[in-house]
């Protein structure tokens, strides 16, 4: 097998993908990419436009839109049509919405073939979402499915908000989340499910640190390399939101 892989982690909603996809990804020396952020992008400017209800113009909005990642210093920078996006997409509005804009199937399928493109171009790549170990990869090496509790995941959002000036209620945030969590494992087109062959991590009440370290174990299996990845020295601390 392959020292290079693609590792698959998915979740719902402040489950902690990004948290540890972007720590494992340091580790390994992989791209990470996360494919919400390319969602999000949608959601801000169909926001902006306004066309949430408009399916049509909506999917003729993400055909014709260009969305560039980067990973730089431990942050996703996202640019679309050259204008630096990153902040404005984790939003509470772009929350709320986002949900309704990633269900549309023509949206899915543009932005699934951006990220299989990503995948192939880069052999080494942690790509975190909703239906990479599904839809997108599901031939992936490593597959993980992320959880956690949702008054867990609310306090998570919570805190995320008000390091970031926001202020919104928690049973509000707790709302939304279970919101989304319904939209998403319900829709017709690429549900939030586990895949069969995934591996499920419960983040309630385990470290950033202790999360990463079962995902680098799964990769060590996968790629029999189990003494060449180094073990984490993270501080030790909470789970972080999507």
């Amino acid at each position: 097998m392959s020292q290079r892989l693609i590792v698959a982690i998915d979740g719902p909603a402040s489950s902690g993908k990004s948290t540890s996809a972007k720590l494992v990804a340091q580790k390994l020396g992989y791209l990470y990419i996360d494919t919400g952020a390319m969602y999000r992008a949608i959601t801000l400017l169909a926001l902006r436009k306004k066309i949430i209800g408009n399916i049509k113009a909506v999917v003729d909005l993400v055909e014709k839109t260009n969305i560039e990642l980067e990973f730089i210093g431990g942050k996703t920078k996202v640019v679309i049509d050259g204008e630096d996006i990153s902040e404005e997409i984790r939003s509470h509005n772009v929350n709320q919405n986002v949900s309704q804009i990633s269900k549309i199937e023509g949206v899915r399928t543009a932005l699934v073939k951006k990220q299989k493109e990503m995948g192939k171009k880069n052999r080494g790549v942690v790509m975190e979402g909703r239906d990479i170990g599904t839809v997108v990869f599901p031939d992936a090496e490593v597959k993980i499915f992320l959880t956690a509790a949702i008054e867990q995941r609310a306090m998570r959002r919570a805190k995320e908000y008000e390091e970031k000036g926001i202020t919104a209620p928690l049973n509000e945030i707790k709302k939304n989340i279970e919101e989304r969590d319904t939209i998403d494992s319900t829709r017709e087109i690429a549900p939030l499910v586990k895949a069969p062959d995934a591996q499920i991590v419960d983040t309630s009440k385990i470290t950033i640190e202790e999360q990463v370290d079962i995902i680098l174990e799964k990769v060590r299996q996968a790629s029999q390399l189990k003494n060449q990845i180094p073990k984490t020295s993270l501080p030790a601390g909470k789970a972080g939101s999507e």
